[in-house]
């Protein structure tokens, strides 16, 4: 498929994958459709036409490198296309004696090497066998030819999970390769594989597959299989994936055994099946709970709960639903996704009552809010915080509008933000957050974050900080709700790279300085001179500052008088 052109235009040849090859005998017993229908040739290869390309113009050049890295997601189909080209450098038949990525007709090595069973493709799953001497092992015969085919070639999966003196071995050979010898890595982690190894490799990204291309195939299996999946579910299946292909055909396997009386799986079925809210009522949820309407909110949200839906899934496709109306909010009259009129339409109408800021602060508020879910000891009341807190949120200023308030405040003579209903002005400074713990008595907290929390921007509603990497867990979300009920604000609390030191360090680091400069004081030197041992642990004002003599502080001494 060209990349223009789209996924409908596909010819039936392309999916000559369903091969006799692959189902085996009649009596073999089922087989799962991700095996069943794993590609045979390069052209099955859905979506990674750029790499397709490469390697065709790579082996009519005689261009052809001696390792390769390919990287993706789990599902999109490395080990597959590592098998595909260990038969590509091998292809022979009795006209074509040349690496080629034409696979059909099938070559006399090819069947031996998609069954993982040819002496000359060596396969090492490197998640099992990590050590140095199972590499040192497998290079051993890589100084030997190949038994009969052209070339002798290492497929290594999952090659991340090496150990370093394995990388070690490997990089010795990687450096000087036998002509015989091709190597070909796979793994999902790929910022894990050492750059000394990854230089030395020409490096393919296979990509996820597109939600609507993937649907088509599934229909296509589905069809070939004698089942009816209707649109919403394939739709549904297609986007439960997330680009793989290889999960799509396991949950369209289990979703092809909801019916036995040969009906059609309907988009309900599915969504039954893997957890799913409804859709619809899912932007019904979504808009009650921006327009404030919470208990609403609650209850639509806890009857999908209650019929099934999964909490954590509610949440992903709430964030989903406020990316698409961002979306919608930019594109304007050009917004046309592949979705229902009415959906469309309700989509426009939300974007429409937002502010760009109010869409950010909702999905930073959503992301927060799972990310919160998946360490809850409860991910249905979780869900309902969240939808809470975004309620509350519908009766705040815009961050437009607070950012004018602020700035009109501030403009008369104020120091801060209207307050809220936990009365006064909202904090403007990290210094003011740490007065308002202490005035509170949080000592706890307040002791947790002068410790750990080295503040970034604090605005109205907001605060930017970077934790310590031994913060406490929580600390963040402790100190948000603090400030939630001291201003009445929601208050969206991100973590930033920030160049600043927490505030504990800041202030022994002053302390530091203080006593540096108290200790050149000639009274004060003096007296350490005078006992041996003492040190200065604390510098204070103890009176008034005697103008002929030096502005430092002097250590629990009272200052000199003329």
């Amino acid at each position: 498929m060209s990349e223009t052109e789209s996924p409908e235009a596909r010819d039936d040849a392309t999916f000559s994958m369903f091969s006799d090859a692959e189902t085996g005998p009649p009596d073999a017993g089922y087989q799962v459709l991700a095996r069943k229908y794993r590609p045979l040739r390069f052209e099955d290869l859905i979506g990674q036409e750029a790499m397709v390309r490469t390697l065709k113009n790579a082996f009519e050049t005689d261009r052809i490198a001696h390792a390769f890295m390919l990287t993706g997601v789990r599902g999109v189909g490395k080990t597959t296309t590592a098998r595909l080209l260990a038969r590509g450098l091998n292809y022979r038949t009795d006209t074509v004696n040349a690496p080629s990525i034409k696979l059909d007709p099938s070559g006399e090595h090819c069947e031996a090497i998609m069954a993982g069973r040819h002496p000359d493709v060596l396969e090492l799953d490197a998640a099992s066998r990590t050590g140095v001497a199972d590499m040192r092992d497998l290079l051993d015969g890589a100084r030997y030819a190949p038994v009969s085919a052209r070339y002798k070639v290492y497929v290594i999966d999952e090659v991340h999970m090496l150990s370093t003196a394995a990388f070690n071995a490997l990089l010795k050979t990687l450096e000087e390769p036998p002509a015989h010898v091709k190597f070909i890595f796979a793994t999902t982690e790929i910022r894990k594989v050492p750059i000394t190894v990854l230089s030395r490799c020409q490096r393919f990204d296979l990509k996820r597959l597109d939600p609507a291309a993937l649907a088509v195939h599934l229909g296509r299996v589905a069809q070939k299989e004698g089942a009816k999946v209707s649109e919403e579910g394939l739709a549904l299946i297609a986007r439960a994936a997330e680009g793989s292909v290889r999960d799509g055909l396991s949950i369209l396997d289990q979703a092809i055994v909801q019916t036995t009386d040969g009906g059609e799986v309907s988009g309900a079925a599915v969504r039954d099946m893997l957890g799913l809210g409804d859709r619809g009522r899912l932007l019904d949820v979504f808009d009650m709970a921006v327009k404030g309407e919470a208990k609403a909110a609650l209850k639509e949200a806890d009857e999908q709960v209650q019929a099934g839906a999964d909490p954590l899934v509610i949440l992903k496709d709430l964030m989903d639903i406020a990316a698409e109306v961002a979306a919608a909010q930019v594109a304007g009259d050009d917004y046309t996704p592949t979705a229902p009129k009415d959906w469309v339409d309700r989509t426009r109408a939300i974007a429409q009552r937002l502010t760009p800021a109010q869409c950010a602060r909702l999905w930073q508020m959503l992301l927060s809010g799972y990310r919160d879910a998946q360490v809850a000891p409860d991910t249905a009341t979780a869900l309902r915080m969240v939808l809470l807190r975004v309620a509350a949120s519908a009766g705040l200023p815009s961050p437009e509008e607070a950012a004018r308030m602020i700035a009109e405040a501030r403009g008369a003579g104020g120091k801060g933000a209207p307050g809220g209903a936990g009365g006064g002005s909202g904090p403007s400074s990290f210094s003011e957050i740490i007065d308002r713990l202490q005035a509170r008595r949080e000592i706890i907290l307040q002791g947790e974050v002068e410790t750990y929390i080295r503040p970034g921007d604090v605005a109205y509603g907001q605060l930017r900080c970077a934790l310590e990497p031994d913060a406490p867990d929580g600390l963040l979300r402790k100190l948000a709700l603090f400030l939630e009920k001291d201003t009445g604000v929601i208050w969206q609390v991100d973590q930033v790279e920030t160049a600043e030191e927490t505030f504990k360090a800041r202030k022994a680091r002053i302390l530091d300085e203080k006593i540096a400069d108290a200790c050149r004081h000639p009274a004060v030197a003096a007296a350490l001179d005078a006992l041996p041992g003492a040190r200065v642990i604390d510098v204070r004002q103890a009176g008034p500052v005697d103008p002929a003599h030096d502005e430092t502080n002097v250590v629990d001494m009272p200052r000199r008088r003329a």
